[in-house]
């Protein structure tokens, strides 16, 4: 398998930043996708009036293109805060009031993954209270998206970029997916593979593409050094791709790069 053959999907939080939301997935469709992903696109809001909701829809629909993930509500990514569902307070107390209403939202457009990411630890709190708020919150997030349909993504990020963030491994992330199967009864929790976040931590990412295809949910991708497109570092990503595939691998893979200098637009000529 190439590049030519994969399923590729475009992260619109990170490429084609330049337009206003309801621009980019014409954007991607331009540029030749018919897929796309998101992080939660209103940083601030949670819980954004419907009219936004349906535009967005419309948005998509109008160009022709699905919405194949979307993270819940996150604060502001990118950026330092990496997560709410763990954070005692206002920020888990947001990211529960967003849960229904992203998984209603996906279920709306036909997304089949929803991602949550778990939260920074914080200083003067006890790791243990952390985590037995982020289960509690994981196993709300499982079952709203169960309802729609979806699966519940776990991601583990690079401590270089996210220093307080506790899931750095594969192993992290699928151990805690785990839980939360085994708490919801569900079994629709999955890993997020991100391939560039894993090998800043310095991961065998064969050994995790051996390891761990059938416990992932979504896969996504970029350079390094730079988190650049594929071919402006040295990861083998193409190799890695392949293996993922061979090892029964079927969803999509996310575009999760910084545009080249010229824009988003000039971003993909490694595609042809």
């Amino acid at each position: 398998m190439s590049f030519a053959d994969e399923r590729f999907d475009v992260n619109l939080s990170i490429l084609f930043t330049e337009l206003p939301l309801l621009d980019r997935p014409a954007a991607a469709a331009a540029a030749g996708f018919d897929a796309v992903e998101l992080w939660w696109p209103w940083v601030d809001d949670p819980t954004p009036d419907r009219r936004e909701l349906d535009a967005l829809r419309s948005a998509l629909e109008s160009a022709g293109t699905r919405l194949v993930g979307l993270n819940f509500y996150a604060g502001r990514l990118p950026g330092p805060d990496r997560g709410a569902l763990s954070l005692p307070g206002e920020e888990s107390a947001r990211f529960r009031a967003n849960v229904e209403v992203a998984a209603e939202f996906a279920a709306s457009v036909g997304c089949g993954a929803l991602n949550a990411l778990y939260g920074n630890r914080l200083p003067g709190v006890a790791p243990e209270k952390q985590d037995d708020l982020a289960l509690e919150n994981l196993v709300r997030a499982a079952r709203a998206a169960h309802e729609a349909g979806a699966v519940l993504l776990v991601e583990a990020l690079n401590s270089a970029e996210s220093p307080q963030y506790p899931l750095l491994t594969a192993q992290d992330a699928v151990a805690l997916a785990d839980r939360v199967n085994e708490a919801s009864g569900l079994g629709n929790a999955q890993f997020l593979l991100d391939l560039y976040h894993l090998s800043m931590n310095g991961a065998d990412l064969p050994s995790v593409v051996s390891h761990f295809t059938a416990r992932t949910g979504h896969v996504q991708i970029a350079d390094n050094p730079g988190r650049g497109a594929p071919g402006t570092g040295s990861l083998p990503l193409e190799s890695l791709l392949t293996a993922l595939r061979s090892a029964g691998y079927q969803g999509f893979v996310g575009l999760e790069y910084k545009p080249a200098p010229a824009g988003s637009a000039a971003s993909f000529s490694w595609l042809r």
